[in-house]
């Protein structure tokens, strides 16, 4: 699976630390970006969640000109897919 994966999380979000866990066990790699400390990706994330800042908010970013995908809270299945899409 090639591409990008970027998380936008915070420091307390169990479902972050969850998602993060089984990325790694799979060997996805990823940046994460915590959005209590970077005003910009917090106003990304409130955009792509209808104004609230909803962690993790994952974009993925296809390898070979496939759409950019952003999705909130996905399971790893979810993530696998968007990257292979």
């Amino acid at each position: 699976m090639a591409g990008t994966v970027t998380m936008y999380s915070t420091t307390w979000c169990g479902y972050c630390r969850r998602l993060k866990g089984q990325m790694d066990r799979e060997g996805i790699a990823y940046t994460e970006i915590n959005i209590e400390q970077d005003p910009q990706s917090a106003a990304f994330v409130e955009k792509a969640n209808g104004g609230n800042q909803t962690v993790p908010t994952v974009l993925v970013v296809p390898e070979g000109g496939g759409s950019e995908v952003v999705m909130t809270n996905p399971s790893l299945a979810q993530v696998k897919q968007a990257l292979a899409a």
